[in-house]
């Protein structure tokens, strides 16, 4: 690529795997190391088909742990990824267990089965946080490993198993030794994840992506719009924004500038673009933040999210609330008790002017700012006062 007409040459940031294929590799090679009755072949790699498509072939070391000789361990590799959990050992145990034990646990026990695999279940160890609040994607008193790690950790294993005679049931435990640390440097803390930290992963792969790249990518963006004789810029955080234009006002995707947690970073580049309104459009997760002056809304700059609302319902004049808000998990159940009390839209609308003050205060005043910020699980939404005119203003500009 050209950049200020001198060729450079882009560097290539390297993918790695997420927490839950790890632990699905390590899991795996118990399982065949324990269906191997002569105990004489080794494995060093788990081979795994991932859920965003592709497969993956991953280093495995055996692992002796007291009383699980059937063990095996990943060091986790996170690419070029800036992860807490890079290099973590990722542990994966399998013992057999009586059809009895295993009814007990389905019914009782903090892990998880899926009926799919009827003679299996999944536990936490050392090291796996236990979810302590709801609104996670693990009920609470369970241990925090999310859906899809669940499913590949109990899929590789019935890989292995189907090929094999066995027919008894086995236990399956993912422990990280040093999982209750790393947990404090993270926000697993305050979501209500105690005593370690979260098997994750939707695709199986972390994709990195540089700063750089993604503001050239805004700046880009914003600079076409502008452009193309674009007036008012329409502008949102990232896909829910995107998702809410296109379901509640009809927006096409792909005509707002996605500007990620780069809140500031945006609107000083639509400045220097000439653009003189701006919409902005987002959920109320990230726009409290940024109603708090937050410029990077990125969780490694801080969260601070339920302190806000708790200073916006006080403004509202429900001081008596600030307390039971602090002790909430996410925005969206702050807003249901903010429901109850009949001033969940009133704090949205507050959030709302609050971004609009500290977008135009970023700009120096050179942009006129209009917000919109929503909720999807309450099906509800605040502005500013005259959101709905640029709205209209940037409609008639595409017609």
């Amino acid at each position: 690529m050209r950049l200020n007409g001198e060729q450079v040459t882009e560097k290539r940031l390297r993918n790695g795997y997420t927490t839950g294929t790890c632990a699905a590799a390590a899991a795996k090679a118990a399982a065949a190391f324990f269906a191997q009755a002569t105990r004489q072949k080794t494995f060093t790699y788990s081979e795994l088909t991932l859920p965003g498509g592709g497969s993956c072939r991953i280093p495995v070391i055996p692992f002796l742990k007291e009383g699980e000789p059937f063990c095996f361990g990943v060091q986790k590799d996170s690419g070029d990824d800036p992860d807490v959990t890079n290099q973590t050992l990722i542990l994966a145990s399998v013992k057999p267990v009586s059809r009895k034990i295993l009814e007990r646990l389905k019914s009782t026990g903090s892990g998880y089965f899926l009926e799919e695999f009827p003679d299996l279940y999944l536990n936490g160890g050392l090291g796996i946080g236990m979810v302590t609040k709801p609104g996670l994607s693990c009920p609470v008193g369970h241990y925090a490993i999310n859906p899809v790690p669940r499913s590949m950790i109990l899929g590789a294993v019935d890989e292995v198993m189907r090929q094999t005679p066995y027919e008894e049931c086995l236990l399956i435990e993912i422990s990280i030794p040093d999982g209750e640390r790393l947990a404090s440097q993270t926000f697993n803390p305050k979501l209500g994840i105690q005593g370690g930290i979260s098997v994750l992963g939707t695709t199986g792969i972390v994709k990195p992506m540089s700063e750089e790249a993604l503001l050239e990518t805004i700046r880009l963006e914003i600079h076409m719009k502008a452009v193309n004789g674009a007036k008012v810029l329409l502008m949102a955080p990232g896909n829910y924004g995107e998702e809410f234009l296109k379901k509640t006002l009809g927006v096409p995707v792909g005509n707002a500038v996605l500007c990620s947690n780069f809140v500031k970073a945006a609107v000083l580049m639509a400045q220097k673009e000439g653009f003189q309104s701006v919409l902005f459009v987002g959920h109320i997760g990230k726009l409290i933040k940024v109603s708090a002056g937050r410029e990077n809304t990125h969780s490694k700059y801080g969260d601070g999210r339920m302190e806000q609302m708790a200073q916006l319902t006080e403004a509202l004049g429900y001081q008596k609330l600030k307390q039971q808000i602090l002790s909430c998990n996410t925005t969206d159940d702050a807003l249901e008790l903010l429901k109850q009390h009949g001033i969940a839209g009133k704090l949205l609308d507050l959030t709302a002017e609050y971004v609009k003050r500290q977008l135009e205060q970023w700009s120096d005043g050179k942009i006129c700012a209009e917000v919109v910020t929503f909720s999807t699980a309450h099906q509800m939404f605040g502005t500013t006062t005259d959101w709905k005119r640029l709205f209209e203003t940037w409609k008639r500009e595409r017609s």
